[in-house]
């Protein structure tokens, strides 16, 4: 079984809008804005160069921010705020 790879929607379906601790996300297809925080916008950003799995997303994702050493915890977590985003139209799985 192929492991899945995630990817952010296209960025001309999206409007992007930072708003203090919140981030709104106008998806032009459903017309439904989503305000999301932390970690949803940078889970966005860090697909948004490349299809990438989990694995791949989570070394990015601690790359670029202090995550400590990564588990299955954080794994299972970003898992969970994957799905979420999938249901929301803003990240397609692959």
């Amino acid at each position: 079984m192929a492991v899945p790879r995630y990817r952010a929607a296209e960025a001309a379906l999206l409007i992007v809008e930072p708003l203090d601790i919140f981030t709104a996300v106008y998806h032009r297809p459903s017309g439904i804005t989503h305000l999301l925080n932390e970690p949803a916008p940078q889970i966005l950003e860090a697909l948004d160069e490349a299809p990438l799995d989990i694995e791949a997303l989570l070394a990015r994702l601690a790359g670029t921010y202090d995550l400590g050493d990564a588990d299955e915890d954080d794994t299972a977590i970003l898992r969970v705020r994957l799905d979420e985003l999938e249901a929301a139209g803003l990240v397609d799985r692959l």
